[in-house]
């Protein structure tokens, strides 16, 4: 399955972060579950064409942030951590955030006019999901 992964040379993002973010993805909308477990740090390099090295930096962070487990001898598994999925999504806004914020004070807005877009954003969305139902 994580050999599905999409590397791009020219994203700009080191390959082992672009690999961090979509197995965090695959997690958080369910696509991988708790306990499941990942393809070795070999066999995913073979699969990708990358260096080992490489897969084993994003397992390594994966596996500070608590994200997988991994078992000497056994591999690596989705940690059995519940709440995964609304960490990752919370993490996600945090940064989007952010970058929303730093992209207001490039354009000169104030907090009052950043905040103002933002909620004008939220009710765009309500307003989808309601013509969806």
């Amino acid at each position: 399955m994580l050999s599905a992964l999409v590397l791009s040379q020219s994203d700009g993002r080191p390959l082992y972060l672009q690999i961090i973010e979509q197995i965090r993805r695959r997690i958080a909308v369910g696509d991988l579950k708790p306990g499941e477990s990942l393809p070795s740090i070999r066999q995913l390099a073979v699969d990708l064409g990358i260096s080992v090295i490489t897969i084993k930096r994003a397992y390594l962070e994966l596996e500070r942030e608590g994200v997988i487990a991994t078992h000497h001898g056994k591999g690596s598994i989705v940690a059995a951590d519940t709440g995964l999925g609304s960490r990752i999504y919370e993490q996600e806004l945090t940064r989007h955030l952010d970058e929303a914020v730093r992209l207001g004070a490039l354009l000169g807005l104030s907090h009052r006019e950043l905040g103002r877009r933002i909620r004008a954003a939220a009710d765009r969305l309500a307003g989808l999901e309601q013509v969806r139902r």
